[in-house]
């Protein structure tokens, strides 16, 4: 669906991230720039690849890293950017690119919420050398279990990532090189193949529920991330709100569940002190603010309603 020429299954997202840093070359003394606001995974992988994760906190509007303070992060250790598509709106990945051609950067994408997401056109995952993914159940393409894939249009990053995923192997037996066990388990591959031709009906089905949400919460007191890429897939519908935890009650008392994505910035995580991370403040507020509303492909449109008209009291 991407176009990419090499797609290699490894056994969860996060593990895609920190293969494809470390097929990069990324370790020990680098630094990777990524994104405050995302399930912390995305900086543990910077972490498993032995470099150390600096956050460019997000634009208030798109929830995603801002280009300008991404381009102000930069150090003479700085090896890499790694976007996070968040929710599935694409980051900004026109001026990141430029960003990353201009320093020298190596560009990888967490594509982890992004499944069949385009920006500007162009598929996620392939404006750099990689995009992972990821297919816990939870995603728009899952599973039954963990599972994650890179796709790559690099023939050698492939073949390294081949290896990497398989203890290094070159041969059975034959360890050339150190290398984890991360082969995407056959069950869930095969599960992935059943479901990936309704993916694309999936895809269509969010963004049309997507577009009820919107037209019905404009006269509310929550204020709804803008679209800015039509390539937008909707893993979830966030809002926001300074009384998110009243609002999150009212809800539940009307019998609709939510939930917080996410709770707390990355940077404020115990796990993130040994990289001393700069302040983020409006990731901070945001994660203060951010409510999930149901949406999957099984909703109908009159369920959206019902939720919509809960937001009235």
């Amino acid at each position: 669906a991407s176009g990419a020429a090499h797609a290699v299954g490894v056994g969860t997202g996060t593990d895609a991230l920190a293969l494809s840093l470390t097929a990069a070359g990324i370790g020990a003394g680098d630094e990777v720039i990524t994104s405050p606001l995302s399930a912390a995974y995305s900086a543990l992988a910077i972490m498993m690849a032995g470099a150390r994760p600096v956050f460019a906190d997000i634009d208030p509007d798109r929830l995603t890293m801002s280009p300008e303070l991404v381009d102000r992060a930069v150090t003479p250790r700085t090896r890499a950017i790694l976007p996070v598509h968040l929710y599935g709106q694409p980051a900004d990945m026109p001026a990141l690119s430029d960003i990353a051609a201009r320093r020298g950067l190596i560009l990888i994408e967490d594509c982890c919420q992004a499944h069949l997401a385009t920006a500007a056109g162009r598929p996620v995952g392939t404006w750099g050398l990689a995009g992972a993914f990821s297919f816990y159940p939870t995603k728009n393409l899952g599973a039954l279990g963990d599972a994650g894939a890179v796709i790559t249009n690099d023939e050698a990053l492939a073949a390294k990532l081949r290896r990497l995923r398989n203890g290094g192997q070159t041969s059975r037996y034959h360890h050339a090189e150190f290398g984890v066990n991360s082969r995407l388990d056959e069950m869930q591959a095969a599960i992935l193949r059943a479901r990936l031709p309704r993916l694309a009906g999936w895809t269509s089905a969010r963004r049309a529920l997507a577009a009820r949400y919107r037209a019905r919460l404009g006269d509310t007191p929550v204020r709804v991330p803008p679209e800015f890429d039509a390539g937008h897939v909707y893993h979830l519908f966030p809002v926001l709100s300074p009384q998110r935890d009243a609002l999150q009650a009212r809800l539940r008392d009307a019998g609709i569940e939510t939930l917080i994505h996410y709770p707390l910035a990355i940077p404020a995580q115990r796990a993130m002190a040994a990289v001393d991370p700069a302040p983020c403040p409006v990731a901070t507020r945001v994660a203060s603010e951010v409510l999930s509303l149901p949406l999957h492909p099984g909703l109908t449109p009159g369920e959206i309603d019902d939720v919509a008209a809960a937001f009235a009291g």
